[in-house]
């Protein structure tokens, strides 16, 4: 049986969330909050595909990767808060969009 190979991934060098020395919980907090904070800074990120394409590859379980919200292996396209939904959205929960590069959003479609 062969051992697992950790490859480092050289995109996290350039990634906003290392330079800006950004406290990971952010990206893996479930306050509606911390979620848009996350996909704000994941949206001006020059690594956001590649961080995306590692998140959609590993399937990561949970957390904002690439801009994206991740819960359970899948991309969600929201969240809202627990309980019956408002009739009237609050504007505090909406959470910003950030679009999917055009080579994954293919990849995600056949898949």
């Amino acid at each position: 049986m062969q051992a697992l190979q950790f490859e480092p991934e050289v995109w996290r060098d350039d990634a906003a969330c290392s330079r800006l020395g950004v406290p990971l919980g952010v990206f893996f907090s479930e306050d509606l909050g911390d979620i848009a904070a996350a996909k704000r800074i994941c949206a001006e990120c020059p690594a956001l595909a590649s961080c995306l394409e590692g998140a959609i590859a590993r399937r990561e379980p949970w957390g904002v990767w690439g801009g994206q919200l991740f819960m359970n292996g899948r991309m969600l396209a929201t969240k809202r808060r627990r309980g019956r939904p408002p009739k009237v959205p609050r504007p505090e929960d909406q959470l910003p969009v950030v679009p999917i590069p055009a080579h994954l959003q293919v990849e995600l479609r056949s898949a």
